[in-house]
């Protein structure tokens, strides 16, 4: 069933339901209030009947004359004015004058009663003479106000269900179309977007908030795809041109090797050329495989209590053996009183390997200035601070940096292959980290790592 049709039964059926439970309330009520109503004109019947027929006065005259005068016959009325004699029973009394004996039973009771037969109602009082003598005034009719009312009531709901069943499908179906008029226009834009026009987006009314919940998600996602598949389309083109290069450098050095005979110094010089080619493309091939396994959620890795400020010197002394001349510098300044604070849970060589990555491309890129590591702490987390004073980063490059292969346009005097930053921040992911990059231009660079203290992963 389709979704209009789906809103059109359900607004029908709560409305046509809601206005069957509310005409049948009425329907009670007013039934009962037919019956209380007809029970209360036969009681003033009976009361007048019993002043005029047994008051001696000049008062059952009047009350004949207004009866007469004011009172309409009912259907069938009849009255019964019953003398209580002594040693006789409710029940033969009841038998003498035809009448039901719960009737006369419930007025001895309570000193007046009601009783209905099929459309029969009757009413009765109790009623004490001048001479103290005790009648039982009885007064019976047929309920014509009851039959016709309500035959005349149920004739009026009838017509008044078939005229609100109308209506309320109508009401459903234009209400249907308006609320499924947002839907047809977000699914007729979202039809014009395909993978070469991932640059449009949906537009949607603020008033309409729902909508726009959903019109944002869907624009918020297409951002997320459109940078997807720019990166998608940068790796191919860089992941192209970085392992075409060596390999075009092997190929054309075999080859001049190949055209003709040469002396051995020659060979030795073009086996050289080949061996640092492959050696590139080596490291370019293992860095793509070694990236390509830390994209995923990091469920096989080995998780330890890990402490930050060892880990922050091991890198240090990894820095040193690799150019001992750097000037990287270690801040702990902000440490905590208890060593237990510093520890977070994670792969160590992982964690080594990312912290490495951002050191070294901070003594890269500032041409061997101060590069300082600071280490501080939140109630939550770690957190890590690698600063620099070097070329700094383009700030419209930024949202880039994370792109495999991707270089910033002024690092074209420094060696690199653009995977240490992706690299990175797939192993931070994958403790559930956070990195952060702050960037000017020839004034530095500032890498913020986030480190949750405790991590679900952890095996101790």
């Amino acid at each position: 069933m389709k979704t209009r049709s789906r809103i059109i039964l359900l607004i029908s059926s709560v409305i046509f339901g809601l206005i069957v439970a509310f005409v049948s309330v009425i329907y009670v009520f007013i039934s009962d209030y037919s019956f209380t109503d007809f029970y209360k004109r036969l009681e003033i019947r009976s009361f007048s009947t019993a002043r005029s027929e047994l008051d001696s006065n000049n008062s059952g005259d009047l009350i004949r004359e207004f009866k007469g005068e004011y009172l309409e016959e009912l259907v069938n009325e009849e009255q019964f004015i019953i003398q209580l004699e002594s040693g006789k029973s409710r029940q033969e009394l009841a038998d003498e004058n035809n009448l039901p004996v719960q009737l006369l039973k419930s007025i001895s009771k309570a000193s007046s009663g009601t009783y209905q037969k099929d459309n029969t109602f009757y009413c009765g009082i109790y009623f004490l003479s001048e001479n103290n003598v005790p009648y039982l005034v009885i007064t019976s009719a047929h309920n014509y106000y009851y039959e016709h009312h309500m035959n005349y009531l149920r004739s009026i709901i009838f017509i008044s269900l078939l005229i609100s069943s109308v209506i309320i499908v109508l009401l459903s179906y234009w209400l249907s179309r308006r609320m499924i008029v947002p839907v047809k226009n977000i699914t007729q834009q979202v039809a014009n977007i395909g993978s070469d026009k991932l640059y449009l987006r949906l537009e949607y009314k603020d008033q309409d908030y729902e909508m726009s919940e959903l019109a944002n998600a869907f624009n918020n996602m297409l951002d997320r795809l459109e940078t997807s598949f720019e990166t998608q389309s940068n790796f191919i083109s860089n992941a192209s041109h970085e392992l075409n290069t060596p390999l075009t450098s092997i190929i054309g050095e075999a080859d001049v090797a190949l055209t003709r005979i040469r002396s051995t110094e020659e060979y030795v010089e073009s086996l050289n050329s080949i061996l640092v080619e492959a050696e590139k493309l080596n490291k370019k091939t293992k860095a793509l495989l070694f990236l390509a396994q830390t994209a995923f959620n990091g469920k096989q890795l080995v998780f330890k209590l890990v402490r930050v400020d060892q880990l922050i010197m091991d890198v240090k002394e990894t820095v040193n053996r690799l150019h001992p001349d750097n000037k990287v510098h270690i801040d702990f300044s902000l440490l905590p009183d208890s060593p237990m604070k510093l520890k977070i849970s994670g792969n160590e060589q992982l964690l080594h390997l990312a912290l490495c990555n951002i050191v070294l491309n901070a003594y890269k890129y500032s041409n061997n200035q101060l590069v300082t590591i600071s280490l501080g702490m939140s109630s939550d987390k770690l957190i890590i601070f690698v600063t620099d004073t070097g070329i700094g980063i383009p700030e419209d490059e930024i949202k880039f940096i994370y792109d495999p292969f991707f270089r910033a346009s002024n690092t074209t005097n420094f060696e690199g292959y653009g995977i240490g930053l992706p690299l990175t921040r797939n192993i931070i992911k994958i403790h559930n980290g956070e990195i952060k990059v702050n960037s000017v231009v020839n004034k530095g660079t500032v890498i913020e790592i986030r480190l949750p203290k405790k991590f679900a992963g952890v095996i101790d």
